[in-house]
């Protein structure tokens, strides 16, 4: 994988983790059901945004 691709897999990692840990503060405080589930969206395209970086790469022969 190239330099590049790995910073964009960093920061969307990064992404994911600040949603998780928004999201088990808003556990913590009971927030209302539909800012957790925004977090839960959030970490869950993050993945899902990683998957695809490196799947992309690996076609495009970077």
């Amino acid at each position: 994988m190239a330099q590049n691709v790995r910073s964009i897999v960093t920061l969307i990692l990064t992404g994911v983790v600040l949603w998780l840990v928004v999201g088990v503060i808003a556990l913590a405080v009971n927030a209302e059901a539909k800012i957790i589930w925004t977090c839960l969206s959030g970490a869950t395209l993050g993945l899902l945004g990683i998957r695809y970086t490196i799947r992309r790469a690996r076609r495009s022969g970077l």
